[in-house]
């Protein structure tokens, strides 16, 4: 393509393009880069490789650079240089007047007068011009009637005379140009291809006098292939190029977009068909199969883009890992309410300021700590949420969740459980206060999805009871619950695979990273479309997602610091823990069932001498062993074998022993006749204790 036509450098090029001929399609050729130029431009990168085309559509002068004609040094100064230059004679001889006039910058007021000297003496009419005499051309005259133009020129004498003669332009000599005041801006010099192409100087000796040759360099605006932004680089780009924008008047260049800049395109673009030119790289948000079709080169089908009502929810029991859903509100599936769970009363606050007059049930038993304001909960009453309000509690003040006590069981082993007394007490309950509840609910209504969400507030805890019908599969039928988390409003692309049109998705354009470009091709024809309203979505999705959409809602409060004192002496005026059994160190004396023991051995007699009010060791004694202990009982003696002969049993010494009151003048310690032929030895037992033991468990 570039064969026949000038390849020129890019810098050539953009100097001698005309503005008004814009856009020209051009295709780099070669350069010092052979198979490509990389260059970084304010943070972006350019990359022009041999063969790419370039449709340039402005350009804008940025800077001039600067050549040192005695060194070939360069530098930029901006267009809006504050300095001015001097134009440099040209070494150069002219050899008539009239190619010293035509090589002078054109439309410009300022370029006469101007000065030139004449190396060999002149006649001109009456008057003669000696050698380096100073000439001064002062304008241009047309002559009328066919004849040569001329220009006018002053010639001054030694005394200061000045005379004023013309020259015509056919004068023939060897003419040089002499050093002029006249100064002229960056800008001046740039707006004119003469200018341009002379030397000049700083007007100021103090500023570099050596003679420079200026360049301008122009940022080129352009639009390349697979750049969705427009192009900018500077013309001084060391590249080839050429144009060819006669042979390339139907090309197209494609431009990417982003999903973000698909769902910005207007309702008549839809539907299309695209091309995936980048695919989603990095980490996988979504569970689906469509996600894996999605790869670079294949084709969409885009059947529209809008806002999509969607609801996150998570797979709570019943499962071995946490599952999480993006929900469609156009699920078709229906769904029941189940009774939600709360593991402190600031979460039961929370749900209450979404759903007022909230009721529920206490699973967990919760003890009574008066100094700590935590009330004595039990399992089975019920609460109906009323407000949130403040409190002073041991000189603090602390918010508090006001209940009503809607039922309480009393929990009296005399009394039948069957019996429940409706009482309606007000509780106060810190909202540091950990315990266990269950939403009482009477509905047993089944809801859509969207229905739901409109009713009631969200946290909801769900199970489906009825799945999806056009879903291929539902993946949320089998969850014993689900818990709707958050509704949101997504921006989402709806499209399909070429090979399954009638089986629609939606693209999440602000949770996938890709690219798209439009295409001309066919759209598949198709009767009717299956949305696929469930995509499961990984833990990082659902994380990130809440990390977005969570609230400023200040932490739960912390209890309040207990005093010192409280942790070894407890209030004198707090009520026992509920289910606790008080019980004795040692027995009472006036107690008449209690046995007198006999003497102890071995660790009873050990411990039979320690005592509350002991002082002899320094550190505080431990206290005796409760008389009655909780051990099982021990193991009676194996039963006597029966007398054959006689049909009689051998009398039962064990029953004999309880069934008589204890002899005083008995031995202390009771031994057991164990059977002759048994393989077991039984050790001796206290009767007192053995008696005791019997009365407790039997």
């Amino acid at each position: 393509m570039a064969g026949t036509e000038t390849v020129m450098s890019l810098q050539e090029f953009i100097a001698s393009l005309d503005q008004t001929c814009l856009p020209r399609i051009l295709q780099v050729c070669s350069g010092v880069y052979f198979q490509g130029s990389v260059y970084e431009l304010s943070g972006s990168e350019v990359c022009l490789s041999t063969g790419d085309l370039v449709k340039v559509i402005d350009i804008e002068l940025l800077s001039v650079s600067c050549e040192d004609t005695s060194n070939n040094d360069k530098f930029e100064l901006p267009i809006n240089h504050a300095d001015l230059f001097k134009m440099v004679p040209e070494e150069m001889p002219y050899s008539t007047v009239e190619e010293m006039v035509s090589l002078r910058p054109v439309g410009l007021d300022t370029c006469l007068p101007f000065t030139f000297t004449s190396r060999c003496e002149l006649t001109l009419q009456n008057f003669t011009l000696g050698a380096g005499m100073a000439v001064t051309m002062l304008h241009i005259e047309q002559q009328d009637g066919g004849e040569e133009r001329c220009v006018r020129c002053q010639l001054r004498g030694q005394q200061g005379a000045s005379v004023e003669v013309q020259i015509p332009f056919s004068c023939c000599g060897e003419f040089y140009e002499c050093e002029s005041d006249q100064t002229y801006t960056l800008q001046e010099i740039m707006s004119s291809p003469h200018l341009c192409s002379r030397h000049f100087c700083f007007s100021k000796k103090t500023k570099h006098r050596a003679s420079l040759f200026f360049s301008p360099i122009y940022q080129v605006q352009a639009i390349m292939h697979l750049r969705k932004n427009i192009v900018k680089f500077p013309s001084s780009l060391e590249v080839d190029v050429v144009d060819v924008t006669t042979q390339s008047q139907d090309l197209t260049f494609v431009t990417p977009l982003t999903l973000l800049e698909v769902f910005a395109q207007p309702d008549e673009a839809f539907p299309t068909m695209a091309e995936i030119l980048e695919h989603h790289e990095g980490q996988p948000l979504f569970h689906c199969t469509w996600l894996a079709e999605l790869h670079k080169g294949h084709p969409l089908v885009l059947h529209k883009r809008g806002s999509s009502a969607m609801v996150l929810a998570s797979g709570l029991k019943g499962r071995k890992a946490r599952q999480y859903f993006l929900m469609s509100q156009s699920y078709g599936g229906r769904l029941r309410r189940r009774p939600r769970e709360f593991e402190s009363v600031y979460e039961l606050y929370a749900a209450s300021t979404r759903a007022p007059f909230l009721t529920v049930r206490v699973t967990r038993h919760s003890e009574e700590l008066e100094e700590e304001g935590l009330l004595a909960l039990s399992v089975g009453e019920q609460l109906e949420v009323l407000r949130c309000e403040k409190v002073k509690l041991n000189k603090q003040t602390v918010d508090v969740l006001v209940c009503r006590r809607l039922q309480e069981v009393d929990d009296d082993e005399e009394e039948d459980e069957e019996e429940k007394e409706e009482e309606s007490e007000v509780v106060h309950l810190p909202l540091y206060m950990q315990s266990h509840f269950v939403e009482k609910l009477t509905d047993n209504k089944k809801y859509s999805l969207k229905d739901l969400c409109k009713a009631f507030a969200l946290p909801l805890d769900v199970k489906v009871v009825s799945g999806d019908a056009e879903l291929e599969k539902d993946p949320l039928v089998g969850f014993s619950s689900l818990r709707l988390q958050e509704a949101t409003i997504q921006p989402m692309v709806q499209a399909s695979l070429p090979g399954k049109p009638e089986r629609c998705f939606e693209i999440p354009t602000n949770w996938l990273n890709m690219s798209l470009s439009f295409t001309n091709d066919p759209l598949p024809l198709t009767q009717e479309y299956h949305l696929e309203t469930v995509t499961e979505v990984t833990d990082s999705f659902y994380y990130e997602f809440r990390k977005l959409t969570a609230s400023d809602e200040p932490p739960p409060p912390r209890p309040p610091k207990p005093k010192p004192s409280s942790r070894s002496n407890p209030p004198s005026g707090s009520k026992p823990l509920s289910g606790s059994k008080t019980s004795k160190a040692t027995p009472s004396p006036s107690q008449p069932d209690t046995p007198c023991l006999p003497p102890k051995s071995g660790t009873l007699s050990l411990l039979s001498g320690l005592s509350l009010d002991s002082k002899k060791t320094q550190r505080p004694p431990a206290p005796l062993p409760p008389a009655f202990k909780d051990d099982a009982p021990p193991l009676n003696p194996r039963k006597p074998i029966t007398d054959v002969k006689s049909g009689k049993a051998q009398p039962n010494n064990y029953i004999t022993s309880i069934s008589h009151k204890p002899n005083n003048k008995a031995a202390a310690k009771y031994e057991v006749q164990a059977d002759v032929d048994s393989d077991h030895d039984y050790e001796q037992v206290d009767d007192k204790l053995r008696t005791q033991d019997n009365f407790l468990f039997y």
